[in-house]
């Protein structure tokens, strides 16, 4: 077990969603994202477990 986050931000680095913010067993996980509110534009989510530490770009088209 380990405790897991997953955020989306916005390019200001705004806080949009917490995705997961638990702890998880060690696995393989999916998790869907309503970005219906949102705009086209760039986004980043952060994902944490344990020590480590991943920030990713993700582009939004509509």
């Amino acid at each position: 077990m380990g405790f897991v986050s997953l955020k989306v931000y916005d390019i200001l680095g705004t806080e949009i969603t917490t995705l997961i913010n638990e702890e998880k067993p060690a696995g393989n996980y999916e998790v869907e994202f309503d970005a219906t509110e949102l705009s086209s534009g760039t986004y980043f989510y952060k994902l944490i477990s344990g020590n480590f530490v991943s920030v990713k770009k993700m582009l939004l088209m509509k």
